[in-house]
């Protein structure tokens, strides 16, 4: 289900960049093309069409998204196969402490740095 939902979704974005690309920002674009009025759309028509196109296929993408978001479920995968639960139960177990410290080490202090200018 989730597989068909991101290839719906990748499908309707090549369509809405194919929209986009075939409109002019001026109003020109596909519809520049239509002179006469005899045509099956005509110029009007095909910016309508064009627009609402877009319109719709920026929406679908949008409750795709949500959609696709909800269906997933969330946190990591359960994995079946019993050696991969053993490394990550290994990997979770603490090791060992590692050696404290001697606590009666004196702490160094850094010496001071020289700011004069060199000449």
């Amino acid at each position: 289900m989730y597989l068909v939902l991101i290839v719906i979704t990748i499908i309707l974005c090549v369509l809405l960049g194919l929209i986009v690309l075939i409109q002019n920002p001026k109003g020109g674009g596909l519809a520049s093309n239509f002179s006469g009025s005899s045509q099956l759309m005509g110029v009007q028509k095909t910016g309508d069409f064009l627009e609402k196109g877009t319109w719709v296929l920026a929406i679908s993408i949008m409750v795709l998204s949500l959609i696709i978001n909800v269906s997933v479920k969330g946190g990591a995968q359960k994995s079946d196969d019993p050696a991969q639960m053993e490394l990550i139960k290994k990997a979770s177990k603490p090791s060992a402490a590692p050696a404290a410290a001697p606590l009666n080490v004196p702490a160094t202090t850094p010496a001071p740095a020289n700011n004069t200018p060199k000449k």
